[in-house]
């Protein structure tokens, strides 16, 4: 007979440490790959300061959470990219209903946002994010044969967009990460990051809301309709 799994105790350490509603609050509002003041998180989740500051000790000890501070503020945020994919994983298992209606409108509204674009840590998700990847695969810039990988015409079409990829990093260049609204795959890895941050730095996109929800502006429109064939109404 043989002994336990050796990384057993370690696994269960992990789960323990996401299995908190608060911590799971916490850790949702990060994938917008921001960091938060301890006192912005407290309110999101709902608790008071003392408590959110216990629960965030107990994520940076478990190597989920990195955190820096600057003056009287207590900043953190995801630990890395592993860790954002742990996270978005889990809720992808949720599926898009998680049995709740929206409360008020202002709620569904959120919702709704988020379902039409949103970051996913350091890359673009919902609709958008599907939207984009579809559009490099039909134009085979992007293969999803055994994973995702980008094709030599699509390391080109980076280049000459002038969106920089960094060829040195040690993330994957692309990786398939599964949409919790739309149960697709979307681009994530270093392409993915690197084509968010030029969306956003290119006025492309802009952040609304208190969540991750992103809005395509008429700018956004007109590249994705020059560069990838994107209708405006694949964006709504």
């Amino acid at each position: 007979m043989t002994g336990k799994d050796p990384q057993a105790p370690q696994l269960a350490r992990l789960a323990g440490l996401i299995a908190d509603e608060t911590r799971a609050a916490c850790l949702l509002a990060l994938l917008d790959g921001r960091a938060w003041t301890a006192g912005e998180l407290a309110r999101h989740a709902g608790v008071a300061a003392s408590t959110l500051s216990e629960h965030l000790g107990k994520l940076v000890a478990g190597g989920l959470l990195a955190e820096e501070r600057q003056g009287r503020h207590r900043y953190v945020r995801l630990a890395d990219a592993r860790v954002a994919q742990l996270v978005e994983d889990l809720a992808a298992q949720l599926g898009p209903d998680t049995g709740r209606r929206p409360r008020t409108l202002r709620e569904s509204s959120a919702g709704s946002a988020m379902a039409r674009g949103r970051t996913c840590y350091d890359h673009l998700a919902g609709r958008l994010g599907i939207a984009i990847t579809e559009a490099l695969t039909v134009r085979e810039l992007l293969t999803q044969d055994t994973g995702f990988a980008l094709t030599d015409a699509g390391l080109g079409w980076f280049d000459s967009a002038g969106i920089a990829l960094d060829r040195t990093s040690r993330r994957p260049l692309a990786r398939a990460c599964l949409d919790w609204t739309e149960r697709r795959p979307h681009l994530a890895g270093v392409a993915g990051a690197a084509l968010c941050r030029h969306a956003l730095d290119a006025g492309w996109c802009v952040r609304i809301g208190s969540e991750r929800a992103v809005k395509v502006t008429s700018a956004g429109e007109r590249a994705l309709s020059e560069l990838l064939g994107i209708g405006a109404a694949a964006l709504g």
